[in-house]
C-alpha cells in the first residue's frame, strides 16, 4: 500500500505569520520524505482571509518541497484547472517536472467557490455546472496537446490555439510547413514538456457517478475524501467497471484510486481526540456549509434533518483519528473492503499545533506503516 500526505495550509489568525506557516509545511513534507512517503499535495484555494486555506497555488509550492526533498512525488490536490490559463498550466507543471526530477503527479478539479471562480476566470462559475464541465474537459484537451511535445492546434467551445492571423518572419525560426502557412503561424509547440513521457499521471477529484464514469474512462486515476467505507464500495466499483470497459482490460477494486482521510495517532484515544478535534471540525464546518452532509451518509441512508455534524458522526464514518492500533484496524478496513492501495493522510487541519502534527507523522511512521508496506515506501 501506498502512503502519502494531502497538505492544506490553513492557519486562522496566522495570517500575517505566512513564512512561518511556509517553514512548517517544509519540515512536514521533509520528514514525510525521509519517513519513506510515496507522495505529498497541495491544494488550491483563493481569497482566503479567513486563513482556513491559504495555498494559492499547488505547482509553485510544490516547486518549493522539490528542492528540499529528495524521493516523494508532488502532486496538486487539486490545481483548479478552470481558473487556469490552460496553456501557462501546461507549462507551469512541464517546469514543475523538469525542476523535480520527474515526480510530478498532477491533480485537477474544477472548483467549488463562487468568490474564487468568479474572480479569476468567469466562465468556471460553478453555478453553471455544464458549462464548468465543458470548460474544465476543455482544459485537459489542450493540456495533453501541448505535453505532447508536437507542434499543435486547437478549436475549441472557450479556446482557440494559436491565435489566428498572427504573421511571423524571424531568420533564427523559419517558417516552415510545421507550424506556418504563408507566413501566418498555425500550430504551436509549448516548452519545455514534462520530463515525464508523454506526461505525469493525471489525477481529478471526483465523487459523482457523472465524475466517476468520466474519470475512469479517460484513463485519469481518481481522489475520494468523504464516503464511509460502504458508500465508497460503491464508487471504487464503479471506477473499477468503468475503467476495465475502456481500457479492455480488467481493474483491480481500488486500482488507479487515492483516498484522502483525516489522520491523527497518539497514544491513546482520548489523547487523540483531544488534540485534534477543534482543528478537524473547523475543517468541516467550514466545506460542509457548502457540501452539506451527503457524502457522508452510509450506503442506503438517507439524510435527514436528524443528521447532525460533529466529531462523533465523523468518527463513525470516516476518521483515522487514535491509537497506532486503532488506526491500522481502519486501515485494514479500508484495504480489505474496497481494496484500497493508496491513502493520503491529512493531519495539517487549520489551527493544530506543528507540534502536535510532527508527532502524528512520527508515531504513523514507526508504528502503522510497518504493517502495510514492505521495503522502501517510496517506490
Amino acid at each position: 500500500m501506498r502512503f502519502s500526505i494531502f497538505h492544506n495550509l490553513g492557519a486562522p489568525g496566522r495570517l500575517g505569520e505566512y513564512a512561518e506557516v511556509m517553514n512548517e509545511a517544509r519540515e512536514f513534507a521533509v520528514a514525510a520524505d525521509r519517513a519513506g512517503f510515496w507522495s505529498t499535495w497541495y491544494t488550491e484555494h483563493h481569497f482566503g482571509h479567513e486563513a482556513i486555506e491559504i495555498t494559492p497555488n499547488p505547482v509553485l509550492m510544490g516547486a518549493d518541497i522539490a528542492a528540499r526533498t529528495e524521493h516523494i512525488r508532488i502532486g496538486q490536490a487539486a490545481s483548479i484547472a478552470t481558473f487556469w490559463h490552460p496553456l501557462r498550466l501546461a507549462e507551469d507543471i512541464a517546469m514543475l517536472d523538469q525542476l523535480s526530477g520527474g515526480r510530478v503527479e498532477v491533480g485537477l478539479g474544477r472548483g467549488l467557490y463562487g468568490r474564487e471562480a468568479l474572480n479569476l476566470n468567469a466562465l468556471a462559475d460553478p453555478r453553471d455546472q455544464e458549462q464548468n464541465r465543458a470548460l474544465y474537459d476543455e482544459t485537459v484537451e489542450v493540456l495533453r496537446k501541448a505535453w505532447s511535445g508536437e507542434f499543435f492546434s486547437h478549436q475549441g467551445r472557450f479556446y482557440e490555439f494559436p491565435s489566428p492571423g498572427v504573421k511571423w518572419n524571424h531568420p533564427l525560426s523559419p517558417a516552415t510547413p510545421a507550424y506556418t502557412d504563408a507566413g501566418v503561424i498555425t500550430k504551436m509547440q509549448v516548452t519545455p514538456f514534462p520530463l515525464q513521457r508523454p506526461h505525469p499521471p493525471l489525477w481529478q477529484v471526483i465523487d459523482s457517478p457523472r465524475s466517476i464514469r468520466s474519470a475512469a474512462a479517460d484513463g485519469v486515476q481518481g481522489l475520494f475524501w468523504l464516503p464511509p467505507v460502504s458508500a465508497l464500495k460503491e464508487r471504487f466499483e464503479l471506477y473499477r467497471d468503468t475503467a476495465s470497459q475502456a481500457s479492455g482490460r480488467e481493474y483491480a477494486l481500488g486500482e488507479g484510486i487515492g483516498l484522502v482521510r483525516d489522520v491523527y495517532v497518539a497514544d491513546t484515544m482520548e489523547q487523540a481526540r483531544a488534540e485534534f478535534e477543534e482543528a478537524l471540525m473547523t475543517t468541516y464546518r467550514w466545506i460542509m456549509h457548502w457540501r452539506g452532509l451527503s457524502n457522508l451518509m452510509e450506503a442506503g441512508e438517507e439524510l435527514t434533518d436528524a443528521h447532525e455534524l460533529s466529531f462523533d458522526f465523523l468518527q463513525r464514518r470516516n476518521l483515522l483519528v487514535g491509537t497506532p492500533e486503532y488506526v491500522s484496524e481502519k486501515i485494514a478496513e479500508l484495504r480489505d473492503e474496497v481494496g484500497l492501495e493508496h491513502l493520503l493522510l491529512w493531519t495539517t487541519h487549520p489551527g493544530l499545533p506543528h507540534r502536535n502534527a510532527m508527532r502524528s507523522l512520527e508515531l504513523f511512521a514507526e508504528k502503522v506503516m510497518p504493517r502495510f508496506t514492505t521495503g522502501g515506501g517510496h517506490g
